[in-house]
């Protein structure tokens, strides 16, 4: 139903397809997002199973429409519910933090990066993160925004961070064109967007995991605090929904965590 980082101390999960109830082919079976062909009441039951099994109360849950943006919001107690339970004229963004416990902080995602975030001071954890970092959100540095903010808002420093990249599309699935490349180089320059959108054979690759992991890297994150969950979703369709390999007809999985 999940896996998890051996990195994170704080409870947390990369969900996976499987064990939930929907028996729509192409959402088989744990789909944890609205808009993708369930019913509501489906959805819903499918984030209590995930819930139970984390350890979290559905109702705890914050995990806002997402737009691909570097948008990200410091939440609490008062946010708990948005995007499942309260669903009218809320915010939209890509990432959220927080120092209060119960407040699960969720990520949809269905070959997008999930990058979760937990800070330490003096010996405790003080505050967790989440993004959602396409590859519009991770030239955008959506994952160094989330480290700058978490550090400002709760007095914390990156070395003190630790970082678990989850489940994604990798470079041997994620095939681009020349366009992608030239949207990457106006971002970040042509020296860096060819290190990760790379000539492999007659393909253009993207590697996003590498890619947010060097962002991590250059704003103070060390490298033995940063956890890759080394599995690509387009490879394992039977166990991720991917987007790029159902070609957009697929469910969505939900990347959570948050403190006791």
């Amino acid at each position: 139903m999940f896996v998890k980082s051996t990195l994170l101390r704080t409870p947390h999960a990369f969900a996976t397809r499987n064990e939930g109830i929907s028996t729509n082919e192409h959402t088989k079976s744990l789909n944890l997002a609205f808009g993708r062909g369930d019913e509501r009441e489906t959805v819903l039951e499918n984030l209590k199973i995930f819930a139970d099994e984390v350890g979290f109360k559905p109702e705890q849950v914050i995990s806002l429409p997402q737009i691909h943006s570097d948008i990200i919001y410091k939440v609490g107690e008062d946010n708990r519910g948005e995007g499942y339970f309260k669903t009218k004229d809320i915010r939209k963004g890509d990432g959220y933090i927080t120092d209060k416990k119960g407040v699960v902080l969720g990520i949809k995602t269905a070959d997008c990066v999930p990058i979760l975030f937990e800070a330490e001071k003096d010996g405790e954890v003080v505050a967790v993160g989440a993004v959602h970092a396409g590859w519009r959100g991770s030239v955008a540095k959506i994952a160094q925004k989330c480290v700058d903010m978490i550090c400002r808002e709760y007095d914390v420093k990156p070395e003190n961070i630790r970082v678990a990249i989850g489940p994604c599309i990798h470079k041997c699935c994620y095939e681009v064109g020349e366009d992608f490349l030239q949207s990457v180089s106006e971002a970040l320059g042509r020296e860096v967007a060819e290190k990760f959108v790379i000539r492999d054979g007659g393909r253009l690759v993207c590697d996003l995991v590498a890619l947010n992991r060097c962002l991590l890297i250059n704003c103070g994150i060390s490298p033995e605090n940063i956890d890759v969950i080394d599995e690509c979703t387009c490879c394992n369709p039977d166990k991720y929904f991917s987007h790029r390999y159902s070609k957009g007809h697929r469910g969505t999985m939900l990347n959570v965590i948050y403190m006791k």
